[in-house]
């Protein structure tokens, strides 16, 4: 099964969004699976066993088209949800079934050897074609990423940390949305008194 595997370094379960990256070939961009909550987990695992994203050249390209069960588009709420990581290629090693594997940067090798392309051009831009210099914003760019898959927090510490800057991040995420659609504030009634 394509776009599944595991990082090299925990054995943490991953889904490959981008092979590579504009501008850097020797990253991927993944999203690590025991982070999702699990109806997004399933919706997500269902979507990569269907034809489509098997002949997908990158999972992007479909998750940017498909919505989770609550309506939210897949690749936004994975990007905006901070699933979305930045990891070396030779740190994720590919699962396409249970008794094979292979290291991502070995794989992209192999597919640029079979196209006739430089690995550095395997990455995707916005208007599907490899990327160039002069290309404007590729898709990968666009989307912010975090370095390296973390595990996730085991210390207390650690746990109130992710939780202040998730609060933190919510507090940005409703002052945005209170700039784009204000609220509509009550107003109180005078009573008269005859």
């Amino acid at each position: 099964m394509k776009h599944v595997g595991k990082m090299k370094n925990n054995s943490a379960k991953v889904v490959v969004v981008y092979r590579t990256l504009p501008g850097d070939h020797l990253s991927a961009l993944v999203v690590g699976t025991q982070g999702l909550v699990d109806s997004y987990h399933d919706s997500l695992m269902s979507l990569i066993q269907d034809e489509s994203a098997q002949s997908a050249n990158e999972l992007a390209d479909i998750l940017a088209v498909r919505r989770f069960p609550d309506g939210s588009n897949m690749l936004e709420y994975l990007h905006t949800r901070g699933h979305l990581k930045k990891v070396p290629t030779n740190l994720v090693l590919m699962t396409p079934n249970t008794q094979a594997t292979v290291q991502l940067d070995e794989l992209n090798k192999i597919i640029a050897e079979q196209r006739g392309v430089n690995l550095e051009d395997l990455a995707i831009t916005e208007n599907g074609k490899p990327a160039t210099k002069s290309a404007k914003q590729p898709i990968a760019e666009a989307i912010v990423i975090e370095p390296v898959l973390e595990d996730q927090p085991t210390t207390a510490v650690d746990m109130r940390a992710k939780a202040d800057r998730l609060f933190q991040e919510a507090q940005d995420l409703r002052k945005q949305a209170d700039a784009l659609d204000p609220p509509k504030t009550k107003t109180k009634r005078a009573t008269v008194q005859a």
